[in-house]
């Protein structure tokens, strides 16, 4: 590429995205979290800060690591998928501007997602689809039925490792909330903070003797429908499934 086409493409690229921002236009901030009703019954996890998980080396985390389809039939104890969950989108800081400030990075600190859970076998916790209140460190039960794992498995294509794990991570954009600062380029943001999200999980799992599977195969309607998400403003973008090593 000569220097002159170079530039060309650089001036080009740049007014493609320069369209003035929802933010630059004096719009609202999307709300920092998904709201819930007042008399919702959240469940309580155990503080991050008073969790007891066993110290595990990085670089023996990092070589540890590989993708987990087969999980034991041991539960996770709730403390455990607190730490997880944590570990993955827990909120360490709510700042002035407002952000929230976390334990995986993300695009202009916006933190897009929503965690979803199938809970399968996870101790004290009913089995059923949850909604991870990230600023309440809490848990939101939506669909406790019986069938539940069953169509949230049919919504990944049958995959048995999604029946069979301990827990099912489902994130879920919320389009708004990155959109409101990058507009259409946001869209490319939202994939590369799943990626960083779903590193975590795999990280962490370690630490607690669990193995994860990242999941980028799904029928998108059967599963937003799922979820009882709209898939326009709010669809899943990926998903892992998580149990003890067998």
């Amino acid at each position: 590429m000569s220097a002159s086409i170079g530039r060309e493409f650089i001036e080009e690229t740049k007014s493609k995205y320069a369209e003035p921002s929802l933010q630059s236009q004096g719009a609202p901030q999307p709300p920092l979290e998904l709201d819930y009703p007042p008399a919702s019954a959240l469940i309580a996890l155990p503080e991050p800060d008073r969790t007891q998980v066993p110290g595990i080396d990085l670089r023996a985390a990092i070589e540890a690591r590989i993708t987990v389809r087969h999980y034991s039939d041991q539960p996770l104890a709730l403390e455990e998928l607190g730490f997880l969950l944590w570990a993955t989108q827990g909120v360490r800081q709510v700042t002035a501007r407002p952000v929230t400030l976390r334990n995986v990075p993300s695009a202009g600190a916006r933190h897009a997602f929503e965690t979803y859970l199938l809970v399968n076998r996870v101790d004290g916790l009913q089995p059923g689809l949850y909604r991870y209140v990230a600023g309440e460190h809490a848990l939101l039960l939506l669909d406790g039925r019986d069938d539940v794992k069953a169509r949230l498995t049919r919504g990944c294509y049958e995959q048995k490792q999604v029946a069979n794990s301990a827990v099912t991570f489902f994130w879920v954009a919320v389009l708004e909330r990155m959109y409101w600062r990058y507009g259409e380029r946001g869209y490319r943001y939202l994939f590369l903070d799943a990626g960083h999200v779903c590193q975590n999980l795999y990280l962490a799992a370690e630490a607690v003797g669990a193995g994860a599977c990242a999941i980028g195969a799904f029928d998108d309607d059967a599963l937003n429908a799922e979820l009882g998400i709209d898939g326009e403003s709010l669809f899943a973008v990926y998903a892992a499934s998580l149990g003890k090593r067998a």
